[in-house]
């Protein structure tokens, strides 16, 4: 009897599978078009820009051009003077830390607040972000402006972009409601990707390859053109990785390329990008109790033939205008398709699962700068579609339905100088809609929902004296459920489940007030920010309720909770040839009362800690430059315990742990060497876990203590 589980990539997982959270949605996204002008906070170009291009003058066009194809990013980012929590990653620190794993196990040291954890024991394959114990799902995600989050579960799985960060130029988080975007909901916060500028001004290119532990194996290659003479430039880069993985049969091939080409005119830019990714892995979403690692660390209870794959692109067209008057207008048109399968075995029954999306967008802005006063105005439009296909092996069709999703959203952002204060408002309208098409022998009709929601920010920035400034904000957003959470864990509707799902209503929307406070300091020798914030919920969608009868935990609505907390960003160079930095947060995080049914008699708990929010979370680091060719770093990160469902049990607890890695470099002329080691102190501790509905407690082990070694050469 084939019964449905909880999700992954839209996947049913095994009852005795505990894995950190709903895997939702397709996890690869084909991308053929994309439409993008940003949606919110765009810097905008002075007039001077518009005459600092002549025909005869190359310099001067690279400069504009590289401006002007600069502007696209900054219409979803904030400014240092916005009133929000932020940080920002530039490239020379991204390469500094990057040697091809996941993205999240990268920016979780990289700015406060961010927790992540792999599947596979090692950097590289499927790994998961949490901002302020917020799981992925709750934020926002782009690159260039463009929203990646899949529609109908509102999820990125970064390892289907293989080395993306080898592509990207800076890297901004933002915590909180943040400022309005284009996509998914920005509830925890929002991660936004600039890509490397094709515009550059010299051609070029770079070679690495890298060999380490658990049969790492990574080479990846760039060039650029440098803007020519016909104001045509091109950057594009191809990589490949693989791993065994640390855990039993975790093995992963990643393949990745990237393309960015455009005409970069005086005062306009039409360009081209396209993103394309393979993922390919031997399944271990499962974790392991503590009886089994006992036994064998490594343990992957997945059998070794259940494996996924899956692939992605993007293909995204933009055009781009300086307007006189410091205006500028930027519109983007985007197409993002993604198809792939994956096995589930229930022994002796062998299921494998396809799932296929096409994705379609636009987005536009308008911004102006006159004088004390900058107003950003724009739009975003999706239309987007899902099969969702179900196979007993190895040729017995069990369903084939098909999720619709539309979205539409507008926004205005004002912000007036007045003095020492700059007051800053902001508000989105977002509309969506989700339409179900059923399988042809389901027995049902098809069926709709909609919802809309009116999202407004407003704050205050006062600057106190050169480099430093104070801000307080206060904004309001509303999440629709995913559709994991309307479907109760199931992937397909019909006559047998149709009355407990069919209405979607089971979940309502989530709606967040975000209240922000906080100081930043720029100086010479050092960077300081600190905020607090108190997030609360209405209505707040997290993992609780009554099991199934397969045993999958699924998500319900609580009546109300919050996140509370401080957090710190520090950098100091006062001392000749050595950095030091490093982030903390301290926090604490309730849910007011809820109704459990986790372990079949229904509970009242009140005032619980949600799963996964550690109380503290610190990362450090210290970077020494004996001389201009040498650079020897150390990095750690502390995290303190955290539960591992909503029920506060002692029983149910990921402990605390601390990690250490550390880097060497050394560069002779265009060849630079990168000896990485993770985990030196081969901490045997966990990054994650979960509580099966059996109540049996699993963990995801940290990446085991390794090494790896890049050789890279540049020209």
């Amino acid at each position: 009897m084939f019964r449905q589980i909880h999700t992954r990539r839209g996947r049913v997982r095994r009852s005795a599978s505990a894995g950190p959270g709903p895997r939702i949605a397709p996890a690869i996204v084909r991308y053929a078009m994309r439409a993008a002008v940003l949606a919110a906070g765009l810097a905008v170009i002075p007039p001077t820009a518009q005459a600092q291009v002549r025909p005869d003058s190359a310099v001067r066009a690279d400069s504009a051009a590289r401006r002007i194809e600069g502007v696209t990013v900054q219409a979803i980012r904030a400014g240092s003077d916005t009133p929000i929590a932020q940080k920002t990653i530039e490239r020379a620190a991204l390469t500094q830390r990057h040697f091809g794993q996941d993205v999240p196990m990268l920016l979780m040291n990289a700015a406060p607040s961010l927790m992540a954890h792999t599947e596979t024991g090692t950097q590289w394959g499927y790994s998961y972000l949490r901002l302020r114990g917020l799981d992925q799902t709750r934020i926002n995600i782009t690159i260039d402006g463009v929203p990646l989050n899949d529609m109908e579960d509102q999820v990125l799985y970064f390892a289907n972009f293989a080395d993306l960060l080898s592509n990207v130029q800076s890297v901004q988080v933002q915590r909180g409601v943040g400022t309005s975007t284009a996509g998914t909901a920005s509830y925890a916060g929002s991660i936004n990707f600039e890509t490397v500028p094709v515009a550059q001004r010299q051609a070029g290119g770079d070679v690495q390859l890298q060999m380490g532990s658990f049969g790492a194996q990574r080479a990846t290659a760039s060039f650029n053109t440098g803007l020519t003479d016909r104001r045509f430039a091109a950057y594009g880069r191809v990589s490949a990785l693989r791993t065994n993985g640390y855990r039993d049969h975790s093995g992963v091939m990643g393949r990745s390329a990237f393309l960015g080409a455009g005409w970069f005119g005086d005062k306009d830019i039409v360009k081209l990008t396209a993103l394309v990714g393979l993922l390919a892995d031997t399944l271990s979403y499962t974790g392991a109790t503590l009886e089994q690692l006992a036994r064998n660390r490594r343990f992957n209870p997945l059998s070794p033939d259940e494996r996924d794959k899956f692939g992605q692109q993007m293909v995204s067209l933009a055009w781009s205008r300086a307007l006189s008057g410091g205006g500028t207008v930027n519109t983007t048109v985007y197409r993002n398709s993604a198809s792939g399968n994956y096995d589930y075995f229930e022994l002796p029954d062998r299921y494998r699962f396809n799932l296929a999306h096409t994705w379609y967008g636009a987005t536009s802005v308008y911004n102006v700068e006159r004088g004390a006063v900058r107003l950003h105005t724009g739009m975003n439009a999706n239309t987007y579609q899902r099969a969702h296909r179900g196979y007993l092996q190895p040729d017995v069709a069990l369903y084939d339905n098909t999720g619709h999703k539309q979205d539409a959203s507008a926004f205005a952002k004002l912000s007036l100088d007045a003095g020492k204060v700059r007051w800053f408002a902001d508000v989105q309208g977002r509309w969506a809609r989700f339409r179900y098409a059923p399988s042809a022998n389901a027995g049902i009709s098809e069926r709709h929902i909609d919802w809309a929601f009116l999202n407004p920010k407003a704050g205050v920035t006062y600057t106190i004296g050169h480099g430093v400034s104070a801000f307080a904000s206060y904004g309001i957003t509303s999440r629709e459920p995913a559709r994991n959470d309307l479907f109760g864990g199931e992937d397909d509707l019909n006559s047998g489940n149709v009355a407990d799902f069919g209405d979607f209503t089971r979940v309502k929307p989530e709606r967040l007030g975000d209240t922000e406070i906080g100081l930043n300091v720029t100086k010479a020798l050092l960077d300081f920010s600190a905020n607090l914030y108190s997030m609360d919920f209405r209505n707040d969608i997290a993992r609780i309720g009554a099991p199934t009868a397969s045993g999958s935990i699924l998500r319900r609505n609580v009546g109300s909770s919050y996140r509370r907390g401080l957090e710190v960003d520090v950098a100091y160079r006062g001392i000749r040839r050595v950095v030091l930095a490093g982030n903390a947060t301290w926090s604490t995080n309730r849910i007011a009362q809820f109704t459990d049914s986790s372990r079949g008699t229904p509970v009242v708990r009140r005032n619980v800690e949600p799963l996964l929010t550690p109380r503290f979370v610190s990362a450090h680091r210290v970077e020494v430059m004996p001389t201009a060719r040498v650079m020897v770093g150390l990095e750690g990160r502390y995290q303190s315990r955290a539960f591992l469902d909503n029920t506060s049990s002692p029983d149910r607890v990921l402990p605390d742990y601390y990690t250490l890695d550390a880097t060497a470099r050394v560069t002779l002329g265009r060849t630079s060497f990168v000896l990485r080691g993770q985990n030196l102190g081969e901490t045997q501790k966990f990054g994650s876990g979960a509580v099966s509905g059996s109540g049996r407690v699993r963990y995801f082990v940290l990446p085991a203590r390794a090494l790896f070694v890049t050789a890279a050469y540049t020209w």
